[in-house]
Order: C-alpha cells, then sequence, then structure tokens
C-alpha cells in the first residue's frame, strides 16, 4: 500500500508547520476529514515557504505585539508582555524565508512556531504565556540561528503547553529497533508468500486464498517501511491507480493482482506467473533490506500516515480486489502503527500529555474494528489521523535555535 505521493505531501508539510496541538489532547472524537477547533497553543500554519500570504486587516488589529524575526532584529517589538492568550504578529524583513519560534531559553522548549515566513510578509502567532522566560528563535533560510532577547513574566500562571523539540541523534536508537525488527518480519513474509505460491502451483485455490490472506496481512503489519520499500514495495503491494490497463495492465503486479485473480476464478500459467513475480520481489526486499537506512524523520511521518491511508484507501474501498479483507488490512495497519509509536513513546513520554489518551484511543479502535459499522470505524482513524499528526509534530526534527 503505497499510498497517494500527492496528497502525502502536503500532509508532510503540514507537520513540519503545526506545531504542538496538546491542548486538545483530550479532546473527544471528531469527524473524519473535520480540522481540529484552533486553541490558544496552536500556530496558524496555513502558508508555505515562499508563498505566504501578509496578514489581513482582522490578523492586524487581534495581534497584541508585531515582533520582527528578521534575523538582526529578531525578537525586538515585544512591548506588552502579559499573562494568557496572546496573539503575535511576526514580521519577516529579511530578503529570505525565516523559521520562527517562541521559546523557553533555558530548556529550549517550543510554545509555538511558524515556518516559511516569506520576506516581507507577516504571520500570526498564538500561544498561551505563564510565569516565566520567552525568547524568540529566529532560523533564516540557509542562514544561522538567532535568538532574542529574553522576556520574563512573573506571577503564578501556568503556561501553555511546550515540548522540548527532538533531536535526530534521539530518533536514531528508536529507527535501528524498528529496521532490525522489520528485518525479521521481512524473513517470516518470505515463508508466507513460499506458501502462497505452492497452494497456487498446486491448483488449491481455498488453500490460496487463505495463504495469501496470510502473506498480505504481514505486509501490511510493515507500514513504517514502506518509504523506504520505493518501486519493489509498489511491485508486492501497488494497485491498479494510473494505470491505463487497470486490472490486466502488465505493470499490475503483487499481492493485489493476486487478490484479483483469485477472487475472480482466474487459474493456469498467468497466475503461477504472478506468484512466482511476488513470491521473488519479496525475497529481493529482504536482500536489500539489510542494505537499506530508513531515515528517522521518515519513520516519524509514518506513524501519521498510517491509519491516513488505512482510513482513505482500504476502509474507502479503493484497495479491495475482490476478498473483501479492507477490515482485516484495517487491523493490521493498526499492527503497524502501533508498532511504529512503540519506540517513539520514551520520547513522548515527558513531550506529549496525550500519550495515555491516544492509547486510549488506539484499543478503541481496535474493539471497534471486531463489531462497528463502518462510520464508527472512519470517526476512530479519522481521530486517530489527527493525534498521531500532533505525535508526528512532537517528534519531527527541527534545527537548533
Amino acid at each position: 500500500m503505497p499510498g497517494s505521493p500527492g496528497r502525502r505531501a502536503g500532509r508532510r508539510r503540514a507537520l513540519a508547520l503545526a506545531l504542538l496541538a496538546l491542548a486538545t489532547c483530550a479532546a473527544p472524537a471528531r469527524p473524519p476529514g473535520k480540522p481540529p477547533a484552533t486553541t490558544a497553543a496552536t500556530a496558524d500554519t496555513t502558508a508555505t515557504t515562499g508563498t505566504a500570504p501578509t496578514v489581513d486587516a482582522k490578523d492586524t488589529v487581534d495581534a497584541q505585539d508585531t515582533v520582527d524575526i528578521t534575523p538582526g532584529t529578531c525578537g525586538t517589538g515585544w512591548q506588552h508582555p502579559r499573562p494568557g492568550p496572546q496573539r503575535f504578529a511576526l514580521r519577516n524583513g529579511a530578503a529570505v524565508p525565516v523559521d520562527a519560534r517562541l521559546t523557553d531559553p533555558r530548556t529550549g522548549a517550543v510554545y509555538g512556531e511558524v515556518e516559511g515566513v516569506a520576506p516581507g510578509t507577516t504571520r500570526p502567532l498564538r500561544v498561551r504565556l505563564g510565569a516565566g522566560s520567552y525568547a524568540f528563535a529566529c532560523l533564516p533560510e540557509d542562514g544561522d540561528a538567532v535568538t532574542g532577547p529574553v522576556v520574563r513574566l512573573g506571577g503564578h500562571a501556568a503556561p501553555g503547553p511546550a515540548a522540548r523539540p527532538v533531536t535526530r541523534a534521539e530518533l536514531i536508537p528508536a529507527t535501528l529497533d524498528y529496521q532490525r525488527w522489520t528485518a525479521r518480519q521481512l524473513a517470516g513474509l518470505a515463508r508466507a508468500t513460499a506458501a502462497l505460491r505452492t497452494a497456487i502451483d498446486h491448483g488449491d485455490r481455498a488453500a490460496a486464498r487463505r495463504a495469501w490472506l496470510t502473506a498480505h496481512l504481514g505486509y501490511a503489519r510493515l507500514g513504517g517501511a514502506y518509504g523506504a520499500f520505493g518501486a519493489a514495495g509498489r511491485a508486492v503491494d501497488g494497485t491498479t491507480a494510473g494505470l491505463p490497463g487497470g486490472v490486466h495492465d502488465p505493470r499490475f503486479t503483487g499481492f493485489h493482482r493476486l487478490e484479483y485473480g483469485l477472487w475472480h476464478g482466474e487459474d493456469g500459467p498467468a497466475l503461477r506467473r504472478c506468484a512466482a513475480r511476488l513470491d521473488a520481489d519479496v525475497r529481493a526486499l529482504g536482500r536489500t533490506w539489510d542494505q537499506t537506512r530508513p531515515a528517522p524523520e521518515a519513520l516519524v511521518r509514518r506513524v501519521q500516515e498510517i491509519p491516513e491511508d488505512t482510513l482513505h484507501l482500504e476502509l474507502a474501498g479503493r484497495t479491495d480486489y475482490g476478498s473483501g479483507t479492507g477490515r482485516a488490512t484495517a487491523g493490521a495497519q493498526l499492527d503497524a502503527t502501533e508498532r511504529v509509536l512503540e519506540p517513539l513513546v520514551p520520547l513522548l513520554r515527558t513531550r506529549y500529555p496525550g500519550l495515555a489518551e491516544l492509547r486510549r484511543r488506539l484499543a478503541r479502535t481496535r474493539r471497534d474494528l471486531e463489531h462497528a459499522q463502518h462510520r464508527r470505524l472512519d470517526a476512530d482513524f479519522g481521530d486517530l489521523v489527527e493525534r498521531l499528526a500532533e505525535v508526528a509534530a512532537v517528534c519531527a526534527v527541527r534545527r537548533a535555535a
């Protein structure tokens, strides 16, 4: 299930832009596709580098302070510091795009950020301030980071949520753990596709269908590695999307090609060749995986992309070629999500207060996969997509300020 590259590109950008929607961590489930309500701890992050719009009249009126994020004057203009919700207008007078963060200068924890403020434009940033010290960090494109003056607020008000940025070095152990696990799973997958090939060679359709499901679910549980598989992954689990010949296109191979054949009465040499090709492709994946070095950033993205694909592909029936096993595949992809999340938990314990609630929602989704109606599952996975987007934002590797 390679997913939709066009849709993913926007999602990946959104993860880099959306900062820590932690104040919504314990919010009730939302219908799929409905954006979460904006909170005081959430940055307005609708634009991309080089194309950010200027702040409209309402944004200008609402902003308490206009703060310069030009490297030479980073953090100046904050004239009225006070506790509670604040809306800054971040103004970039530099000749290059600038990322801006409001940080705790002592710990580096980030309260809010806006990425890619274009030259000559202004972007809003909403945060909730409490007692403590604050400083803006300005990170120009292709330039050194600059930290502005420290602003201290007294009193006893609690600040909004913040999280210390995750470093690439912190993600490497999680990535290595997942790489070793995937290697073991690929060895088991090769045994499963060999059994599938044997059943098809013997003409035992019932056994072949059972073996197909076992092998396909095994592949679905490898969701965190799909991006690293590349073209080899598309050969193993690609669909007819983009193929002019549809199910009869010679480039349609792998699990779904066999699914179509097994559930549409196909037999003979063509089906046996497909099974042999799948078996060979899976074994090739195992050999090349030993030389593959997955990027930690890619693993973080996959924690949200796996349930997103489940929602838009499996639960929508877009990957069903006759077996009717979409719900079983969704369960395997939920396994994949939890497996990618597992090595990130040590990083999340001190950064993501919604971790316990996320685990409860994962457990509820698993229960609903057994009995719930389709609409309930859509809501479950839509809710997980939003929560895991927060996880991915918290764990995203950021430039050092």
